[in-house]
């Protein structure tokens, strides 16, 4: 076992003190990188570079390289586990993520199985193994999974959607076949967390994406409630240390108490919270963990750094981590990344003179 050289990512998750604020962002590889964009045109396409471990790992590997963060997140997808079933996943240009064979019928629930990790998500794990190993205990790394209710969302409508009509037409007039498409997915997410983190993932995210559309009381009966039995099945220690397990549930803000007694040692939060309120709301039973706004790194140098002094005051404040949302496709995206990290050393340059929590300045290769 390689030795962590830096760790305070997954310390700032276990609410331990760190030196600084750590920094990752949800989707730090893609196409704003150039290098990026070369790896894809040599794989062929997404899941071409998605399904190889080397392309992955070499993705994986590309902001870690070129920019001071504080942890790797695994090159991969979501909708991966609902592929492994056999609904034939596909990526149309302009459109996105597609299913042929989407889960619209009685039958089709029925013939729904959790894939065997071992054989139909090998390549996945292949990869967190050969990050870990190409990592070299530089930072920690991140593996993930959809939520099963997300992974519902895509699986049921077949694509991406505004309002998940499909979805929530069987939710309300099949509640029994609704269910047992949550409960395979919960089976199927649990085994394929678990496989991360037998091949070396050191922390854990569940993206619950889509469990904002949900109503009061659903949202807790249908989404909620199978992340907490993933979470409770999940292994939580390996190679000698805890595996911290973040939630992020976009548009979850109103939920937030009953997010932070799900099981998880964090809570991711969009940019709709202010860190310090959701600070007052949950007091000190979970790390908290947020929440640029994506679209702020559009924006020129002078207007990331104004947004994000806020944010990482606020942070310093409630001892949380920092990510941004990056989910956009912009080529100049990397000056602005820069700008970040540089707010970020500014920001714990200036708050560090009367909290030792935040004593040693990060250092930035910007």
């Amino acid at each position: 076992m390689t030795e962590l050289i830096n760790d305070n990512l997954l310390k700032a998750l276990q609410k331990e003190p760190v030196p600084y604020t750590p920094i990752w962002l949800m989707r730090q590889a893609g196409r704003f990188l150039p290098e990026y964009r070369a790896t894809r045109e040599k794989a062929g396409s997404f899941l071409n570079l998605a399904h190889s471990p080397e392309y992955a790992t070499e993705v994986t590997l590309q902001p870690v390289d070129r920019f001071d963060l504080d942890a790797a997140i695994l090159f991969s997808d979501i909708l991966t586990v609902p592929d492994a079933m056999g609904l034939g996943l596909k990526f149309v240009p302009g459109e996105g993520p597609v299913f042929e064979s989407p889960v619209q019928s009685e039958e089709a629930v029925v013939k729904l199985h959790v894939p065997d990790v071992g054989t139909d998500l090998k390549y996945v794990t292949d990869a967190v193994s050969s990050i870990r190993s190409a990592l070299q205990g530089r930072v920690p790394l991140f593996g993930f999974s959809g939520s099963p209710f997300t992974l519902a969302c895509y699986m049921i409508e077949g694509r991406g959607s505004r309002n998940f009509f499909t979805v929530k037409s069987m939710m309300y007039r099949r509640p029994d076949l609704f269910q047992k498409v949550i409960s395979v997915n919960e089976k199927a997410v649990t085994e394929y967390l678990n496989a991360q983190i037998e091949a070396g993932a050191q922390a854990i995210q569940i993206f619950d994406t889509w469990g904002g559309c949900l109503a009061d009381g659903l949202y807790q009966q249908y989404s909620l409630a199978s992340i907490r039995n993933v979470i409770a099945n999940l292994t939580r220690e390996h190679e000698g240390r805890r595996v911290p397990v973040v939630v992020f549930t976009k548009g979850g803000s109103v939920w937030l108490k009953d997010i932070a007694s799900c099981g998880a040692d964090a809570v991711g939060l969009d940019w709709t919270m202010n860190l310090a309120r959701a600070r007052e709301e949950v007091k000190d039973r979970v790390a908290l963990q947020g929440n640029l706004d994506p679209a702020v790194l559009l924006s020129d140098e002078k207007t990331v750094v104004s947004c994000s002094m806020p944010m990482v005051l606020s942070a310093r404040a409630v001892m949380s981590s920092i990510w941004a949302t990056v989910l956009i496709s912009i080529h100049r995206l990397n000056s602005s990344m820069h700008s970040l990290t540089k707010c970020i050393t500014t920001a714990v340059s200036i708050t560090s003179e009367n909290d030792d929590r935040f004593g040693a300045v990060r250092k930035s290769h910007c």
